[in-house]
């Protein structure tokens, strides 16, 4: 099902909710052997491993490196803030997968690369939704000009998502875009490369007001003949029937609409749905159900991870994900919470 060539043993740092829900799962689908894992929370390193049949739990983190394991990739699912003080602990050359957000902030992201780069790690971000099964599928079709010249993105998000479960947030002075839209601001990247700039607008909710913005809207800047807006709202809390949490993809002779079924009712979820359609001889055709196989909890996560795996082995330069593409995701958030902050022309100024 997975047709992966190479495969290193895994030692994850950090025994979270993202390591249990996709990290390992998504690791045993694809076959790959965890070896270790480590928490500052040995309770949770210990259950952890005990759920997933991983061999080693490891006391502090000089006990991973003290080991000389060969040929290990390591899994860092840390806080943005804690990511350069375990990378400091690894040794040199060795492949690396950081949970994102790549720091909390454009300037520690530029840290992160560097020290990336002093220490030759083969280091990547884990941006996983690119490599989410469907948006391969929309990949594919777009390859094969079913859409044309793709020239839309519209990624709409109106849930209800349960902050609490990630209680470091009410913690963290950015979160709705530095923590969430940063999935989508990277999935556009993926497909139309860095835009000329970002506007954006972030906001708190009067319910939710101990969090620092869980509402934005975001426009990436690709000029005068392309579009791709993202815009979300986490504070749906009316019942299930109104919400949303859709992908759509527009090119010249066609378009794709992605229902992501993860985030509604989270973390339950409830099913995908991917749609298409075509133009036939410059006349609509019908929209057309496609059945994709996995989701992006937890089958992205295979994507990333294996893009480390390959780089590691040599047969691909670098990760697609690598810190060295990663770092312009992060500029695009930083440009994003400075649009905010600045906010629009003033009325004053027209008037």
């Amino acid at each position: 099902m997975y047709p992966l060539s190479y495969k290193a043993p895994i030692v994850i740092i950090g025994a979270g909710g993202i390591v249990n829900d996709a990290h390992l799962p998504a690791y045993q689908l694809a076959g790959f052997d965890v070896a270790g894992i480590y928490d500052v929370d040995k309770e949770k390193a210990n259950a952890t491993a005990l759920r997933f049949n991983i061999p080693m739990v490891f006391e502090k983190m000089e006990d991973i490196v003290r080991l000389n394991l060969s040929r290990v990739v390591y899994d860092i699912a840390v806080p943005g803030s804690a990511i350069l003080k375990v990378l400091e602990y690894l040794p040199a050359g060795s492949p690396v997968l950081i949970q994102k957000p790549m720091g909390n902030n454009y300037q520690e992201a530029k840290t992160i690369l560097q020290y990336a780069r002093d220490k030759h790690l083969v280091a990547a971000i884990n941006f996983q939704l690119r490599y989410a099964p469907f948006i391969q599928a929309a990949r594919k079709l777009i390859q094969q000009g079913a859409l044309g010249q793709l020239c839309d993105i519209e990624i709409n998000i109106n849930v209800f998502t349960p902050w609490h479960l990630w209680t470091f947030l009410f913690e963290s002075p950015r979160v709705e875009i530095l923590y969430h839209s940063i999935h989508y601001i990277d999935l556009v990247r993926s497909f139309f490369g860095n835009p000329v700039g970002v506007y954006a607008k972030t906001v708190k909710h009067p319910q939710m007001s101990q969090l620092a913005s869980v509402r934005s809207n975001i426009i990436m800047d690709y000029g005068d003949m392309i579009r791709a807006n993202i815009i979300t709202n986490h504070c749906h809390q009316f019942g299930m029937q109104q919400q949303h949490s859709y992908i759509k993809l527009e090119g010249t002779q066609g378009a794709v609409k992605i229902n992501m079924g993860l985030l509604m009712n989270y973390p339950h979820g409830v099913p995908d749905q991917f749609r298409y359609i075509t133009m036939t001889s410059n006349e609509p055709g019908e929209w057309k159900t496609l059945e994709v196989e996995g989701s992006w909890f937890p089958h992205a996560f295979i994507g990333s991870m294996d893009q480390v795996m390959q780089a590691a082995a040599g047969n691909i330069p670098r990760p697609d994900n690598s810190v060295e593409d990663g770092i312009y995701t992060m500029a695009c958030v930083e440009a994003a919470y400075q649009s905010s902050e600045r906010g629009g022309v003033k009325l004053d100024e027209i008037i």
